[in-house]
């Protein structure tokens, strides 16, 4: 595993900053339910995960996890509604390692008050 220090990582991202991340290819991780995102909008090129399977989902080596996170190195942008939940499962995805996870501060609220794209289509980011 990784040593980190807080001068190489940021822990919270701003909304421009998540856009950054996604385009060096960070994983978005959307955590917000099913009627959030159906109300919100979605989020460009965000991988759905339900957070009751965060760990299964994300974690490296676990048997439920997701073919793009091969390494505890990977860099992971979890979001959720208001910025609250995904601070929390930031904070414990670095605790089992993935010293790389961090999440949009504010949320998909925050995503919004920047005037950002939203929709399914990734290209609306990476443009």
């Amino acid at each position: 595993m990784h040593e980190n220090t807080a001068e190489e990582f940021v822990w919270r991202l701003t909304a421009d900053e998540t856009v950054s991340a996604y385009v060096r290819g960070a994983l978005l991780i959307d955590l917000r339910t099913p009627r959030e995102r159906a109300e919100q909008g979605l989020l460009p090129g965000a991988i759905v995960v339900d957070p009751s399977v965060l760990e299964w989902r994300l974690v490296p080596r676990s048997g439920g996890h997701l073919p793009e996170l091969t390494s505890y190195d990977a860099e992971i942008v979890l979001v959720s509604r208001d910025g609250e939940a995904s601070s929390v499962a930031a904070a414990r995805l670095r605790e089992l390692g993935l010293w790389r996870a961090t999440d949009l501060a504010g949320g998909f609220e925050s995503w919004r008050a920047a005037s950002l794209p939203v929709g399914g289509d990734a290209a609306v980011i990476r443009g």
